[in-house]
């Protein structure tokens, strides 16, 4: 199970957290950026070499220390093809060193074209008699919206390839209550998509007690966060909102079992730009992004037993 092989690792390096690696070509240093437009101009091929040497030089800091990285898809895309390779090349390049991989793409479709993004993100597509592996991450955030026709594509692929997905649930955001909080009945609207996230996940139960269906749920909201740990028992918890948008470790430690497990923490910004925060030179960038890795973590691992 995916995700037994993502608690594992956690377990063993103490530290439920994940680095979003979502850059922008003005988070890297200077000397990195000027590297790559003295070779390729001011383009967007040099903004993507940039970005993948950042990201690249700041997984080899964490990997030893941080069992997993989520890149967010919007940051590559916006690079056109050139940052779609960066992407590539980075979770490979994790993967490489150990590391989890967690694509945040929110991807929501149904059928065959549910099909496809769950074939490029997680699985492989078949050229003559050759399967090939377009990204190869671990897991994938997915929007539910659309019910379990967007989600049966995805189940059959966790099973086949050792796979998982984080579903929306409670997102960290200000106007998520806008929809999420909105009551059919008595329930709220987040909640029973939380029930639809046990359900789906309920024929692929791994050795923690979670199955291959997760849910995203924002450290925003500690009140729902701690109601939908009780709610949902063998839901992966993918929570987002941690520093930047205002939640705490104290609210976070809510969304772990009493054994500790069952959640993972996101920190990107707050990581990737520590360099500029702390005011070190900017040679000492991936330093940084190692010192405020374990700052979070002793921080998180400090609320939860």
């Amino acid at each position: 199970m995916s995700f037994d092989r993502l608690i594992t690792k956690i377990k063993e390096l103490n530290n439920p957290t994940v680095v979003g690696l979502d850059p922008r070509f003005e988070y890297v240093p200077k000397f990195i950026q000027d590297k790559f437009l003295l070779e390729d101009g001011e383009s967007m091929k040099a903004a993507a070499k940039a970005i993948f040497k950042f990201n690249q030089s700041i997984i080899d800091e964490i990997c030893d220390i941080v069992p997993a990285i989520k890149p967010q898809a919007a940051y590559y895309e916006m690079y056109g093809h050139f940052g779609i390779k960066t992407l590539e090349k980075t979770i490979r390049y994790a993967k490489l060193k150990g590391m989890f991989v967690i694509t945040d793409g929110k991807r929501n479709d149904i059928g065959a074209t549910m099909d496809a993004y769950a074939s490029a993100h997680l699985g492989s597509v078949s050229i003559g008699e050759n399967n090939c592996e377009p990204f190869g991450a671990d897991a994938l955030t997915v929007n539910g919206y659309l019910g379990t026709d967007g989600i049966n594509p995805l189940l059959k692929i966790c099973k086949e390839s050792d796979k998982g997905i984080f579903v929306l649930v409670k997102t960290s955001n200000k106007s998520s209550g806008e929809l999420q909080d909105k009551l059919i009945g008595d329930t709220p609207v987040y909640a029973l998509m939380g029930d639809m996230c046990e359900e789906w996940g309920k024929d692929q139960i791994g050795q923690y007690g979670y199955s291959s269906v997760g849910a995203v749920v924002g450290a925003t909201y500690p009140e729902q966060l701690a109601e939908l740990r009780k709610r949902l028992p063998h839901t992966m918890f993918l929570v987002p909102g941690y520093g930047a948008q205002g939640g705490g470790a104290q609210g976070v430690a809510a969304a772990f079992d009493k054994n500790g497990l069952g959640a993972i923490v996101n920190s990107s910004r707050a990581i990737m730009c520590a360099y500029k925060n702390e005011g070190c030179p900017e040679t000492d960038f991936a330093k940084a992004a190692r010192r405020e890795a374990i700052r979070m973590r002793d921080d998180i691992t400090s609320y939860i037993k």
